[in-house]
């Protein structure tokens, strides 16, 4: 599979990503029973407090994925074909699955250095992207 292929594939998995934390807040909702199913934006207080996590971790999962997405495109649409572009790809969505892990199991230091490192990774793509265009 070419490089520019695999960032297309990254952006797809980049986004069921963003929802697999939320397959425990769905969960915790459900053991409220319908009627907290009615406010969700008040319901956070009352779920527990994995399920709180994990309503944090797949918010931060949308604000993580508005810079991957870009930076990604950027590489497909200039043709970076490196390894390093590859790897970062591939490192972001691995670095970004271990973060929702780790936020839900309540281990920061390890969280925070997840999401540094797929942070790194979406500027990798950017500088790698800006450097092929000229």
């Amino acid at each position: 599979m070419s490089g520019s292929i695999t960032f297309l594939y990254c952006i797809a998995v980049a986004i069921v990503l963003v929802y697999v934390p939320f397959l425990l807040v769905a969960y915790a909702r459900f053991n409220l029973g319908t009627e907290a199913l009615a406010t969700p934006r008040a319901m956070v207080d009352k779920l527990p407090a994995y399920a709180q996590r994990a309503t944090w971790a797949h918010q931060n999962s949308f604000e993580s994925l508005m810079v991957f997405v870009p930076a990604a495109l950027m590489a497909y649409i200039t043709g970076v074909n490196s390894t390093l572009a590859i790897y970062a790809g591939l490192t972001y969505l691995v670095a970004r699955l271990l973060y929702s892990v780790f936020y839900i199991l309540n281990v920061p230091l390890l969280r925070s250095l997840m999401f540094a490192i797929a942070t790194l990774c979406s500027g990798t793509l950017i500088v790698l992207s800006l450097s092929q265009a000229r």
